[in-house]
């Protein structure tokens, strides 16, 4: 369906809804909810929403927690009968809008809209590759033996070929990387299964639709031209909706680096070895030099640091037994580059194996010198490398990409402010002033329902002795709270040595991260009732605890991103060549946004109660202590332990 058809379609199920009326006590949304509360927010938020729709401009909004955005925007987008891209920040969330809330607007409106729900090639069967998998036999454990049995009894079955229905085979089993759609593996309409491709089916099935739910990593995958077919619905989109908006600039950077990895090569040539011996059993030359890469990868990743390392690869390139590496690594590439040009012909595969191969050398050139514009870094791990190309900025990218595509964008999220304005997030993301803004705040009584506990008498987080002084201003405050605590690190250091010694001083049931999935934490910090539960990064956002399980969230340090990682070094060294603050401009705005999706743990529900301690003395001692406080909710505060433990005896 052409762009402008599907335009023209769209506009037939426009329908005039009077949103203000939609989100009133007597209206069609408090009908259909149990408990539906009114909220302003909400319904500034929608009309803002309209009106954008109305005009084709873009909407950036900060939608406090409770602010009910996510009805906000479907009302208006849905209403307006164009055609709807919605982006949320996880599948998690993507699944819980198409198959909750989206089902719900659709319900109401009753005007025929067409639903789709779109993920990335790696959650599809690949019935090519599961084909070719079978044909290898190389499972020798009778574990992924079983898996593969599985695999395919379930092929025969699926509709969608969506692996997130097979339960029985775990989502981390090592059969997955070797039956799923990958870009790389794709051979299009040259495929044996083109006609009953998963990915083909799903596709189809979201270009004919007149909403679209994907998440982040999918969008930008088709922003940036890492994957194809997607491509033809994006010029097709009258509203983008990109929920979780805060993630955008990081999603972003990632899907617009180049990178070269130990996986990705050993990746290549365990498929192009399979392919050789199936197709072109005759070019032992190609199998010899297949042989000595993998054993190059293996010797350059000996040859670098230890496994956890994270800095700038001009601190190895020039290394002489690291350059030497490289050269071989380079000059086996080249070799099997010209074997693999003279047999291409010989099957889809191969052809593709060798522009594979021209990537991977293409990367490798770019990272012999500095790039302007950009940072070259590298990571190490137990068993394997990668080298990243990453930009300094995607603002030119990201603009480019806008103007190509003339919609309505609509930008929203609880985190975007600082300060209470969006000059951060506006800079990273390349928006123009022409950019209607909104801030709403939380519905929510945090006055009267919240405390803010900044202890005092304790140290500087760079002391030696902070832990375990916050430690022993943190346990009278569970004890009050009867557990029900969330303690948020800002290191895997911290969480550790918290983990040590609470679990000989509590007790109360401690819950771990990495103890099991983040999913089964948070599933028995619930049942519980009582847990105190410690989480770094993974657990300041995303995470919806409502009721009395989550009554205090403790965070030990402001969430400043370390100085010493590479792609952040260069974005500051960057910033003050250009005769900025790297600091204010950067490090700040960055922190703030982060410190408020750990905030925004605590309050989840209009009932909810809770005391948030903030242990970090640099909110009262530094002036930019101001800058944090002035963007959470207000809320009162107090320094005494017993003002703690008077409000949690009145609970």
């Amino acid at each position: 369906m052409s762009a402008a058809n599907a335009k023209s379609k769209a506009s037939e199920k426009a329908m005039a809804v009077d949103l203000e009326q939609w989100l009133t006590e007597e209206g069609a949304l408090a009908k259909a909810i149990a408990g539906f509360q009114v909220r302003p927010q909400q319904k500034t938020m929608a009309l803002a929403i309209q009106e954008a729709i109305q005009t084709t401009r873009t909407a950036v909004i900060e939608a406090g927690t409770g602010v009910g955005k996510t009805f906000a925007y479907l009302l208006p987008a849905l209403a307006s009968g164009q055609r709807v891209i919605i982006s949320t920040g996880s599948k998690t969330l993507q699944d819980q809008l198409y198959f909750k809330d989206l089902p719900l607007v659709c319900k109401l409106l009753n005007n025929g809209l067409k639903t789709a729900l779109l993920k990335g090639r790696s959650n599809y069967l690949c019935l090519h590759r599961l084909d070719l998998t079978e044909r290898e036999a190389l499972f020798n454990d009778p574990r992924s033996v079983g898996h593969l049995k599985r695999v395919k009894s379930w092929s025969s079955l699926t509709k969608a070929g969506d692996i997130a229905e097979l339960t029985t085979v775990p989502r981390d089993a090592e059969i997955w990387g070797r039956v799923t759609s990958t870009i790389d593996s794709c051979l299009g309409s040259d495929c044996e299964y083109y006609e009953e491709c998963h990915v083909v089916a799903a596709r189809r099935t979201a270009q004919e639709a007149d909403v679209v739910v994907v998440n982040h990593h999918l969008f930008f995958a088709d922003l940036a031209l890492k994957d194809k077919g997607f491509g033809e619905l994006l010029p097709q989109a009258d509203v983008v909706v990109l929920d979780e908006a805060h993630q955008l600039p990081d999603i972003a950077s990632e899907f617009f680096s180049a990178s070269f990895s130990s996986r990705q090569l050993l990746d290549w040539i365990r498929d192009t070895r399979t392919e050789v011996l199936l197709n072109a059993a005759d070019l032992v030359k190609v199998r010899n030099e297949l042989q000595a890469l993998e054993k190059q990868v293996q010797d350059l990743r000996l040859a670098m640091d230890t496994p956890g390392q994270r800095a700038p690869w001009s601190k190895l390139r020039d290394e002489p037994i690291i350059a030497q590496h490289m050269v071989g690594l380079q000059t086996t590439i080249a070799t099997l580059q010209e074997e693999l040009g003279t047999a291409a012909e010989r099957s889809k595969e191969l052809a593709m194996s060798l522009e594979r191969l021209n990537e991977f050398q293409a990367t490798l050139n770019l990272l012999q010198t500095e790039q302007d514009n950009s940072v070259q870094w590298y990571e190490t791990f137990t068993r394997g490398f990668s080298l990243t190309i990453t930009p300094l900025n995607v603002a030119t990218p990201l603009q480019q990409v806008m103007q190509e595509l003339p919609c309505t964008w609509v930008m929203t999220s609880a985190t975007l402010s600082v300060g209470g304005g969006f000059e951060h997030f506006s800079q990273r993301m390349g928006l123009k002033d022409e950019v209607s803004t909104l801030q709403l705040d939380s519905p929510f009584d945090y006055w009267n329902n919240s405390l803010l506990y900044l202890p005092a008498g304790l140290p500087e987080p760079q002391d030696s002795d902070f832990t375990d002084l916050m430690l022993e201003a943190a346990i009278p405050v569970i004890n009050a709270c009867g557990g029900r605590t969330f303690m948020l690190f800002t290191s895997y250091r911290a969480l550790n040595e918290a983990a040590e010694r609470l679990q000989d001083e509590l007790e109360f049931p401690i819950l771990i991260q990495g103890q099991t999935s983040q999913r089964d934490l948070i599933e028995k910090f619930r049942e519980l009732g009582n847990a105190v539960l410690l989480g770094t990064a993974s657990f300041w956002e995303g995470v919806d605890i409502r009721g009395e399980a989550l009554s205090c969230v403790i965070i030990d340090k402001l969430p400043f991103a370390s100085p010493s990682d590479p792609v952040l070094e260069a974005r500051m060294n960057a910033i003050r060549q250009a005769g900025g603050s790297p600091f204010e401009e950067y490090q700040l705005p960055q922190a703030v946004i982060a410190l408020k999706q750990g905030v925004g743990r605590l309050i989840r529900d209009q009932q909810d109660r809770g005391v948030l301690m903030l242990c970090d003395t640099r909110l009262r001692t530094r002036r930019y202590g101001q800058v944090f406080l002035d963007s959470l909710p207000r809320m009162p505060r107090t320094q005494k332990l017993e003002v703690v433990q008077r409000f949690f005896a009145q609970s």
